[in-house]
């Protein structure tokens, strides 16, 4: 069994929770699946990409990326200017968005895993409910957890028995970095985490330095940043977090020889994960990964604007330019339109009382991290 873990930050009063709230969870007539209104929709001649983050970090890199294609494809051809509205761990920006209340398409929000994380964790500052908005398009992406040879684990099978310190550092909690520890989490595994790094690549840093000797990078990191470090015999990949097929979790195509969480579990434990600690994981990693960037409209949107995007989808995938420069930036993951991910994605968002209260008790309890409100 493991010990209680400690994290050195708390947070403090203004990204409050009341356990009550849940709005990722909360009664939907409409639904991700709302027709929206009927008629046809003119779409405007230049339209805001409101980004929640800060400029130069992986969701800008993204929206960025995507704008000149989304000029060339998309109906009417507009223009696009990215804003960048950062803050609160993206709530700013997306409250910002969903509180105008546009729906003329003069304004798209891009959103990125940390945001999601915000609603399913029922934040009480969070404004806006993906359970309603229209999902126009998604990217998904890998990640892979690997470990330093001086903890003397040569697998993931490893980790049942071993008995150094595993030390692992991110950048919040309540970000992206939640779904490494819910991967521990489920794999019984003791984990002593720090937050506060600015970014991955820091993190990874210090896994090379020695201050840290368990880490995950997204899978395009890792390939080009860390299989050298395991060509060199200085990193041990354990796992990945996989992809989404069929509704199961499989391997990742992009590191096909390293096995999922659910596989390492069955190694270790004998049988296929589940109850709260699996429940709660995977309702985080599909939103968190294999949905993790994306372009939302808001609630009411009409059809014919939505559908605009969505169609675009196809045709930015064929566009030869895009497939020739995307690989770095998407990392070889495709792009979903908002329809093919709608039902996967409404399921996300009707997290249950039970596995958020779970996902937050984990945090106090093994992490020391309590939002304020619980």
């Amino acid at each position: 069994m493991r010990q209680k873990r400690k994290m050195i930050t708390r947070f403090g009063t203004a990204l409050a929770v009341t356990a009550a709230l849940g709005l990722a969870g909360c009664a939907n007539p409409q639904g991700l699946d709302s027709a929206g209104e009927e008629g046809a929709a003119e779409l405007p001649d230049r339209t805001e990409l409101v980004i929640p983050y800060s400029e130069g970090g992986g969701t800008d890199t993204w929206a960025r990326f995507i704008a000149p294609y989304l000029e060339k494809h998309v109906e009417g051809n507009p223009t696009f200017t990215p804003e960048n509205v950062p803050g609160g761990e993206s709530i700013t920006g997306s409250n910002q968005y969903v509180t105008s209340g546009g729906t003329n398409g003069e304004q798209i929000l891009v959103t990125s895993g940390t945001t999601y994380f915000q609603a399913l964790l029922g934040r009480s500052q969070v404004k806006f409910d993906f359970a309603k908005m229209r999902p126009l398009m998604l990217n998904g992406t890998g990640g892979v957890i690997y470990a330093s040879p001086g903890t003397g684990i040569d697998s993931a099978a490893d980790l049942a028995d071993t008995k150094k310190k595993l030390k692992y550092g991110g950048i919040s909690a309540t970000g992206l970095d939640l779904t490494m520890l819910q991967a521990f989490d489920v794999l019984d595994v003791d984990l002593d985490a720090t937050f506060g790094f600015e970014g991955r690549g820091p993190a990874r840093l210090a896994f090379e330095r020695g201050e840290v000797n368990v880490d995950y990078q997204t899978t395009s990191a890792y390939l080009t940043q860390v299989e050298p470090l395991v060509d060199e015999g200085k990193a041990v990949p354990l796992m990945s977090f996989g992809m989404l097929k069929d509704g199961e979790i499989v391997r990742d195509p992009n590191v096909p020889d390293l096995p999922t969480v659910e596989e390492v579990y069955r190694d270790i434990h004998g049988k296929a994960p589940s109850g709260e600690a699996y429940d709660a994981y995977r309702a985080f990693l599909i939103p968190g990964y294999v949905y993790q960037k994306g372009i939302w409209a808001n609630e009411g949107t009409p059809d014919a604007l939505v559908q605009a995007y969505r169609v675009s989808v196809a045709k930015i995938s064929e566009d030869s330019e895009f497939k020739k420069s995307s690989e770095e930036v998407l990392g070889g993951y495709p792009l979903y339109s908002g329809e093919e991910a709608e039902a996967e994605l409404k399921k996300a968002f009707d997290i249950s009382p039970r596995t958020r209260s779970y996902t937050l008790d984990m945090l106090e309890s093994e992490y020391d991290v309590r939002l304020d409100g619980q």
